[in-house]
């Protein structure tokens, strides 16, 4: 495997609280990564610290190709006041402004890269709408399409797909395995188990890196106790697993998900015990 990424013995602290103990692991070039864990197990410090936003307390974290790529980073939730006047094409164009400079006019050419992220993500068609006038779905596609049309050779995505509806989640899935056909290198979080067993690699968090692998390694019923505990897994009809996280449960003032099931080939006895019901 020829990493993009590369993290050695890396750990990170917000103020006196440890955020992500010591760990290390790679993420392969021009594939799709699903970093994974409970509420609260370092997925978005992780994303940061790897952004360049959050200092590391220990380790370091080097780049394949020689250099510090451009790397591109959609949060979760955005600090931009959706209530502000702004349109799409101008949200989008602000994700021209790290090469073009603050204060800078965009040239033909940022125009263009701009025009070709709103028809990557088919929002041409409300262009000139405000985010204001935006569902949560067409909102988190204007935001992807601000972070492709940065300069980028790592696109970094926080939870893309969470509660928004098929359409959006079907456009931003089809523009993440796009951009490792062009030979960009995505590390997307998620909660849910699906996306994560459709990904080319995994990083299973826990406060540190649990485990790190193909899907078909990581996501064993050792590792995912290991990560969650056995109190939040569940094993349904014919192995199937799901996850009960209640920062992440189905219901109004929550995020909302696709089916976070996968099967496993083992029965509740094996996560529970006999006795156990």
């Amino acid at each position: 495997m020829k990493a993009a990424i590369t993290a050695k013995n890396i750990s990170v602290r917000h103020a006196a609280t440890r955020a992500l103990a010591d760990s290390s692991f790679e993420v392969p070039f021009s594939a799709v990564t699903a970093v994974i864990g409970p509420n609260g197990s370092g997925k978005s410090t992780l994303l940061n610290a790897i952004a360049g936003l959050h200092p590391l307390s220990s380790g370091s974290i080097e780049f394949g190709g020689g250099g510090r790529p451009d790397i591109s980073l959609v949060l979760q939730t955005t600090k931009l006041n959706s209530a502000l006047p702004v349109t799409v094409r101008e949200v989008v164009s602000m994700g021209r402004y790290a090469t073009a400079g603050s204060f800078q006019r965009l040239t033909s050419e940022d125009k263009a890269v701009v025009d070709t992220a709103m028809e990557r993500l088919d929002i041409v068609d409300i262009a000139t709408r405000r985010l204001d006038e935006l569902s949560g779905g067409q909102r988190q596609r204007v935001f992807v399409a601000q972070g492709i049309a940065q300069d980028h050779a790592i696109l970094l995505l926080d939870e893309p797909l969470t509660g928004i509806d098929f359409t959006a989640a079907r456009a931003i899935d089809d523009l993440i395995h796009d951009e490792t056909s062009r030979g960009c290198t995505v590390v997307m979080t998620t909660h849910d188990l699906s996306e994560a067993q459709q990904a080319d690699y995994v990083l299973l968090l826990s406060g540190r890196v649990v485990a790190s692998g193909t899907p078909d390694e990581i996501l064993t019923m050792d590792n995912l106790v290991d990560a969650y505990g056995d109190s939040l897994l569940h094993v349904g009809e014919g192995g199937t697993l799901f996850v009960d996280d209640p920062a992440h449960a189905h219901g109004d003032g929550h995020h909302t998900h696709r089916d976070r099931t996968i099967h496993m080939e083992t029965s509740p006895t094996e996560l529970h015990g006999p006795d156990e019901h």
